[in-house]
């Protein structure tokens, strides 16, 4: 097994570095190819991701990870369109960023290129086999896949099709390459290519995260867990926050930008929990409250302490009322992750000092915390969200997949 790990990085170098030469035109054109593949695969598509979703049952996986690795109409039609979208945007590599004249007359500036090999290990949403796929073509790199097991026979589909339109496109197939393998040892093999793979993106739970930060060789671009808030204003509109907070948690409650705590001031707790509960309850959310949130929603679980910082990925929610916007965003430093937070707000100083203190990817004012995403914030799609400020902070999109070179024009200078 070490030596087919071994033999995926070297062909990933290889053909990374014909990708890195290639025209935007050509890696727009391919991309619009994946997009027509996919569409004319759906059928292929849909029996493997049945398999896997049949054996994901049989394992007892909840009904929120159910919702993560299943590629329904809707699931696809976004793929196809983020790849149409990632297509048509600006090609990064080769921008030159800027421009400045030493004294001397050198001309000195900086360009873009690609980072080179980019490995992703994931888990569940075999989505991510696509989006990482397109981001990382467009942006020049080569990438090396590897998705969890319960999601094995959708990514096996997904990356056939994608290989075949780069070798009908007259591109290098091993410009996508998936493990091919369920062993967890093969995870270890990968993470020990530095010569080959520049650098490392966990997508999934805390667990596997750590796990790849503790054991891989090479840079790893990361966040630990998304703890998201929305925090309802005493001078929120509260028809509005029930809107957005309900958003925020059931939309997909099983990704990492769905809301995890809602925060709410004192204020208007009385006003606005009880109703929030009902509509929660609806959905079939169960509520974990501070003792002021159960004293107005009698049928509200005690929260311990560990709730606070949960990063629940299904119908669970943890609810505190709060005596001011300090003491919520105080909360979000203490339990956050710096992943998302969102203020719901008629006062315009209140929402812009809220943008300014709070230190999270995405701060958001008056919207629902699952719009961190980078199909949604107008990026075509996203690698990752990272929590980690080098080398990108936020969902990592095409700009974020490259680097910069220095370049330097002369006519003939000579350092003294």
């Amino acid at each position: 097994m070490r030596e087919d790990i071994l033999s995926l990085g070297k062909r990933a170098r290889r053909a990374a570095h014909r990708m890195g030469l290639a025209d935007g035109t050509v890696k727009g054109d391919v991309l619009a190819r994946m997009a027509d593949g996919l569409r004319a695969g759906q059928s292929l598509i849909a029996e493997a991701n049945e398999k896997d979703l049949a054996q994901a049952s049989e394992r007892g996986l909840s009904g929120a990870k159910l919702d993560r690795l299943r590629i329904g109409g809707k699931v696809l039609d976004e793929m196809i369109a983020g790849l149409r979208e990632v297509a048509v945007l600006p090609d990064p590599v080769g921008e030159i960023t800027r421009m400045w004249l030493r004294p001397n007359g050198l001309r000195v500036g900086r360009m873009r290129i690609p980072l080179g090999v980019i490995g992703i290990i994931y888990e569940s949403r075999p989505n991510v086999t696509v989006d990482a796929a397109a981001l990382c073509i467009k942006a020049g790199n080569g990438v090396i896949l590897r998705g969890g097991s319960e999601a094995f026979h959708s990514n096996v589909c997904l990356a056939s099709i994608l290989r075949r339109c780069l070798g009908e496109a007259g591109l290098p197939e091993d410009v996508v390459q998936l493990v091919g393998t369920t062993d967890r040892a093969a995870v270890l093999d990968l993470l020990k290519l530095e010569e080959y793979i520049d650098v490392m993106i966990p997508r999934g739970g805390e667990e596997l995260i750590r796990f790849v930060c503790d054991n891989a060789r090479m840079p790893v671009l990361k966040h630990y867990k998304g703890v998201c808030h929305v925090y309802v204003d005493e001078l929120a509109d509260l028809d509005m926050a029930e809107r957005i907070c309900l958003n925020s948690k059931v939309q997909r409650p099983g990704t990492c930008n769905a809301m995890e705590t809602l925060l709410v001031h004192e204020a208007v707790a009385g006003a606005f929990l009880p109703r929030m509960a009902e509509s929660f309850r609806a959905e079939g959310v169960e509520l974990r409250g501070c003792p002021e949130t159960r004293r107005l929603v009698p049928d509200c679980r005690e929260a311990v302490e560990e709730d606070w910082a949960a990063e629940y990925l299904d119908y669970i929610l943890a609810v505190r009322v709060v005596g001011s916007m300090e003491e919520a965003m105080e909360h979000m430093a203490t339990y956050g992750s710096q992943h998302t937070e969102a203020i719901v707000t008629r006062d315009f100083k209140r929402a812009h000092r809220f943008i300014r203190e709070v230190q999270s990817s995405l701060v958001l004012v008056n919207a629902s915390t699952r719009f961190n995403d980078g199909f949604q914030l107008g990026l075509g799609a996203e690698i990752g969200i990272s929590t980690s400020r080098l080398h990108a902070f936020g969902p990592m999109g095409l700009e974020e997949l490259t680097t910069t070179k220095f370049i330097a024009f002369g006519d003939g200078q000579l350092r003294s």
